[in-house]
């Protein structure tokens, strides 16, 4: 049986983590919505800080599709060699960057369709473009938030598809727009995967998850 906290728990829990953090930033170091979009591609199975070390002297060498081009596969190769999965990655944002001058006058759509075209960009990469640069109330749902949506009972689903509607669904409007980064800063430095810390939650008094500890 799916749990999901009612709304009123709801409207509580997110009027916490508002009280908490009134404007929750993302991690991912960008300047644009160019180096944004890159970031995100290139923190696929890396971290946050590990993409912020590779980006630190790229992106003032290459912050718009056209510098990108210029570095090359091989130039941008030296600098995310640290990244998982960086000579992939490497192919797809130079395929991207030509993707965007050819086809968007060389700057980010601002629809999911549009930037799901792009190589390497998936709905979840999409959906933190979105968010982060255009302010829209899109959901990008990663482990974290996958782990305390169905942890909690803030936004249960059997897969990543379904949490994204459960937020989109359960989560009071006025909540939607930071919704995405309280979830995923709760779940990657509270709710963490393997000894939760309950005794610090600040949403511990609504939250379904039966084996609390502390």
């Amino acid at each position: 049986m799916v749990r999901q906290l009612d709304f009123n728990a709801m409207q509580a829990v997110f009027t916490r983590f508002r009280e908490t953090e009134a404007e929750p930033k993302g991690e991912l170091d960008h300047t644009n919505a160019f180096t944004l979009l890159v970031a995100v591609a290139l923190s696929a199975q890396a971290t946050d800080k590990g993409v912020n070390r590779a980006t630190r002297e790229l992106f003032p060498i290459a912050d718009t599709p056209q510098k990108m081009l210029a570095l090359g596969e091989e130039g941008l190769t030296e600098h995310i060699r640290t990244i998982g999965l960086y000579r992939n990655k490497a192919k797809n944002v130079i395929r991207l960057s030509q993707r965007l001058i050819d086809e968007y006058g060389g700057e980010v759509p601002s629809s999911r369709a549009a930037l799901m075209t792009l190589p390497g960009v998936g709905r979840k990469t999409a959906n933190v473009v979105l968010n982060m640069w255009f302010r829209m109330p899109a959901q990008a749902v990663d482990t974290h938030i996958f782990r305390v949506g169905n942890r909690s009972g803030i936004c249960p689903g059997r897969d990543e598809a379904a949490v994204e509607r459960a937020i989109e669904d359960n989560v009071p409007a006025e909540f939607q727009s930071h919704a995405h980064h309280w979830l995923i800063l709760h779940g990657r430095y509270i709710c963490v995967a393997r000894k939760p810390k309950c005794a610090i939650c600040p949403i511990r008094d609504w939250c379904l998850f039966e084996d609390k500890t502390g």
